[in-house]
């Protein structure tokens, strides 16, 4: 059966963050515009805009939820993540405007649309590009370390994993360069990204979105609705973060599985349950919802890409109405 149409008020775009940097003493160059075309000079000593993120979003003509739903997405991706799976299949930006969520998606700074700026004048060090062996083997936990292989045919996957390990090429097209040195600027342009939600948000992210979507409630409690956290790769530290803050701010945590087979995430996790420890302790409404533990297993650190995406959006769906964070469907 066909779905639905949408009715949609809005879709559009913007750039929020950033600031103007100035680029000095390099060389000047010669540019051909293109094929065929006459050779200019270039002089690339000036002003330019860096740190900036990008932000889609669309608005729908009845909206249901209470407030907007913004998706930031992990390390070394984009945007893309929350548009559609690498097998085709409507991502979780489609599941949650059908759910009656007006959403925003960003291109976090440096990332996809975002742009980046150059190294080292402006960012000081080199990017990171994620290897296939890095997103098989570890941080995205499709196979056990040492089951990577080029040939498709002999790479060796979790058994049960629900990721669709034939359309994995597709994934890794969607990783990005990556800057280690840019956290400052991109927490700042999330935080300005919510001064933007009037009537507040409902933050969800992923992997190394988790930590900027955590602190970004810290730094502004009275804007965010809920944060919803996928498999967040680290979070702030209780010792120096105030958790009492977040009293009146829910907090979901939803964890895949595979996670005690690989090095990257029994060093990672840790420090996102001391966070957990300390909002609860504060007397936040925290849930912490280990997939495997609930009879949910196979999925990878995907898992909004994972071949069950739509029942794990559905327990994400239904844990925001049971606080009416969500409309009637």
């Amino acid at each position: 059966m066909a779905a639905t149409p949408l009715l949609v008020r809005d879709i559009g775009s913007f750039h929020v963050g950033g600031r103007i940097a100035a680029l000095t003493g390099l060389p000047l160059r010669e540019r051909l515009s293109s094929s065929g075309g006459p050779v200019h000079p270039i002089d690339p000593n000036g002003d330019i805009v860096a740190g900036q993120m990008y932000v889609q979003y669309v608005q729908l003509a009845e909206p249901k939820a209470p407030a907007p739903l913004l998706m930031w997405h992990g390390g070394g991706m984009t945007g893309a993540n929350w548009e559609t799976t690498p097998d085709g299949r409507p991502g979780w930006q489609m599941f949650f405007l059908r759910a009656g969520f007006d959403t925003y998606v960003s291109d976090a700074v440096e990332r996809g649309r975002a742009g980046w700026a150059p190294f080292p004048q402006i960012y000081p060090e080199a990017p990171y590009f994620r290897t296939a062996k890095e997103a098989w083997e570890e941080t995205f936990r499709f196979g056990p370390p040492g089951s990577w292989h080029p040939d498709p045919a002999q790479r060796r996957p979790h058994d049960g994993l629900r990721f669709p390990v034939g359309c994995f090429e597709a994934f890794l097209a969607q990783s990005v360069p990556r800057w280690g040195c840019n956290n400052d600027l991109t927490q700042r342009a999330y935080d300005a990204l919510l001064q933007r939600m009037p009537s507040g948000a409902i933050v969800l992210t992923h992997s190394q979105g988790g930590n900027f979507g955590l602190t970004a409630a810290l730094n502004a409690p009275e804007r965010v609705r809920a944060v919803v956290s996928l498999d967040p790769s680290g979070a702030p530290d209780p010792e120096a973060r105030d958790a009492g803050l977040l009293r009146d701010v829910p907090h979901l945590f939803v964890w895949g599985d595979f996670l005690d087979r690989h090095r990257f995430w029994i060093n990672t996790r840790p420090g996102v349950q001391r966070w957990r420890d300390a909002l609860s302790d504060a007397g936040c409404d925290v849930t912490w919802l280990d997939l495997p533990a609930a009879g949910i297993r196979g999925n990878s650190h995907a898992l909004m890409a994972d071949d069950n995406s739509d029942a794990i959006a559905a327990l994400v769906l239904q844990w925001l109405a049971e606080r009416h964070l969500a409309g009637a469907a």
